[in-house]
């Protein structure tokens, strides 16, 4: 039997709200993610978001993200949305576009020995994309909900999903997700 886990990418303070294309972009897929999630806390598929999160000590901690500074550990733009965040759920920080990338993400998925990933969140082009490829490369089954996704634009959305789909991924809609487990 496959065991599941959904990661969320970059659903934080700063990354949303970098500037009015990317707020109008998250406003037309929050709703769907939080709805997602709902379900999958029911179900007690666990949930995993991924915090960008810059060391003081990273080139990148020093270049302000839209209208918040930068995207220091502790600072406030580095907070997950507050709609996103469930007692239960496993925060891990990352400090580049993949969150396996020197993080304890693999070994948070094999100690719950989770086979099958969902990835949501933001950006579809780069943080999605790269958590999904390097996913795949480590073996998982990875799956893109496609309505749980976003980035500033609606054309690399468009262009990661056919990526994905080409070559690491199913990405398919919420409700295609939970006939999959329910199956």
């Amino acid at each position: 039997m496959k065991k599941y886990a959904v990661l969320t990418s970059n659903m934080q303070v700063a990354p949303a709200n970098k500037h009015e294309a990317r707020r109008e972009s998250v406003k037309k897929f929050l709703p769907s993610l939080i709805d997602f999630l709902g379900v999958m806390r029911q179900k007690e598929i666990p949930v995993i978001h991924l915090q960008l999160a810059y060391d003081e000590s990273d080139s990148r901690s020093k270049k302000p993200f839209g209208c918040y500074p930068p995207l220091v550990r502790g600072s406030d733009g580095v907070k997950l949305l507050p709609e996103m965040l469930q007692p239960n759920d496993i925060v891990i920080e990352k400090s580049r576009d993949s969150g396996f990338f020197n993080t304890d993400l693999d070994r948070v998925l094999k100690n719950l020995k989770v086979d099958s990933l969902i990835v949501t969140g933001m950006q579809a082009y780069s943080c999605v994309q790269f958590t999904a490829v390097d996913a795949f490369f480590r073996g998982y089954e990875v799956i893109v909900n496609c309505n749980a996704i976003g980035s500033t634009r609606d054309e690399d959305t468009e262009k990661a999903i056919k990526t994905m789909r080409k070559y690491c991924a199913s990405v398919l809609e919420s409700n295609e997700i939970y006939s999959l487990i329910n199956g």
